[in-house]
């Protein structure tokens, strides 16, 4: 930048890891937490996974001096345990639900019922229009075997999507969140294309904390220490990005990671490790607010990738769904025999009856099994529509890409 910068901005971004009676030590480290923020003044906090408002309201208390403004998102079963606190004033606020999310009957992994979206508030400072998004992504948990990535990739596409469409009137846009993917994954690489929005890391000038911004590291103790045997420095999974507009440039000056245990207290903010972004907001000049955005041919790769892994997730949804409408109908035609069965003992035309405790037992089972099979052929018949509609959308958006390389 030629000029000096009209101001900076100091993005916090955490994944909290605040599940109230499963999270170790968690009012310790959310008074940590509160202590840091209030500490350091940044402008924004993205917090992730604070699933018990009433963490949200002792942090509010807490910060209310420091950052006035502030907005959680509520979603699902258990929450979205989305928050951003602000120094800024936040004119507005909305929240979007992924349309898939996992499974209900995958009750160890618990996403769906966390209702994972991505939270947006609109905050103006200086005259210059900000649209900040807060999100969390699902979980990968075996990455040799990810039965997740066909949603993980379809939330990428609905959060660039959802970018696109609602930052139209917006001069800058942030994005801070846990999005369960490596820098190389294909989901990360849509999201960057898609939404044209640039990675902290990778734009910093400065780097420090964790070697390459890793936010899993195997020195954390809360760590899970199987899910890093393969990577012995870390992963990185949790982002600050942004986009600039034709008016305005956005430079990040800084990108700091935390490095575990806090100092001085023995303990870390979270098993993931914090990101903090300093970015200097310049506004452009009369030329260059004439450039218009191109197309990068690598976006064609990647949206064929991204819509390879979706259609695996479509067959893989269509198999379930056969499964369970299959499942129905023999529990239904189980039901219909016991029913002839009943009436020929009725009418006595049965030599010998079967025993009333094994029948009831029996027609009990088969009702179950008939309802838990219908619910889920219903679950996964939704599920295969979503896929279908994010193919389409897809390939609209190919149709789209060959068209605008082509024109030049």
């Amino acid at each position: 930048m030629d000029k000096d910068p009209l101001f900076q901005l100091r993005v916090f971004d955490l994944n909290c890891w605040a599940l109230r009676y499963l999270s170790k030590l968690r009012q310790e480290r959310i008074a940590l937490i509160g202590d840091v923020l209030d500490q350091e003044e940044f402008d924004l906090a993205l917090l992730q996974e604070v699933w018990s408002e009433r963490d949200y309201w002792e942090l509010k208390k807490k910060l209310s001096a420091r950052y006035p403004s502030s907005h959680y998102f509520k979603s699902g079963v258990i929450g979205s345990g989305l928050c951003i606190f602000s120094k800024h004033q936040i004119l507005d606020t909305f929240l979007y639900q992924y349309s898939v999310n996992g499974y209900p009957y995958m009750l160890q992994h618990g996403d769906w019922f966390c209702g994972k979206s991505v939270g947006l508030v609109e905050l103006k400072i200086q005259g210059i229009v900000f649209n900040v998004y807060v999100t969390h992504l699902h979980a990968e948990y075996c990455r040799e075997k990810d039965a997740y990535l066909p949603h993980r990739v379809v939330q990428a596409w609905e959060l660039g999507q959802f970018i696109q469409h609602t930052s139209k009137g917006a001069d800058i846009v942030l994005l801070g969140g846990d999005l369960n993917m490596h820098p190389e994954d294909v989901g990360i690489r849509l999201l960057r294309g898609w939404a044209g929005l640039q990675d902290s890391f990778t734009a910093a000038e400065k780097v420090e904390g964790c070697e390459d911004g890793c936010t899993l590291i195997p020195t954390n103790c809360f760590t899970n220490q199987k899910e890093m045997r393969f990577y012995p420095q870390g992963i990185r999974i949790d982002y600050v990005l942004y986009k600039d507009s034709p008016q305005y440039d956005v430079r990040c000056n800084s990108h700091v990671t935390t490095t575990g245990t806090v100092p001085g207290k023995g303990i870390p903010y979270s098993d993931h490790e914090a990101v903090v972004a300093t970015l200097s907001v310049q506004r452009k000049g009369s030329g260059k607010a004439l450039n218009h955005p191109t197309v990068e041919p690598g976006l064609v790769d990647i949206l064929n990738e991204a819509r390879m892994e979706v259609r695996v997730g479509l067959l893989s949804a269509e198999r379930q769904r056969y499964s369970c409408g299959r499942m129905a109908v023999l529990a239904l035609l189980l039901l219909l025999m016991q029913g002839a069965m009943g009436l020929s003992s009725m009418f006595g035309r049965t030599i010998q009856p079967f025993p009333k405790f094994s029948f009831s037992l029996l027609g009990l089972l088969a009702v179950v099994v008939l309802l838990i099979s219908s619910v889920l052929y219903l679950f996964h018949t939704i599920e295969v529509k979503i896929l279908q509609g994010t193919e389409e959308q897809m390939r609209v958006g190919l149709q789209s890409l060959h068209d605008k390389l082509s024109s030049g």
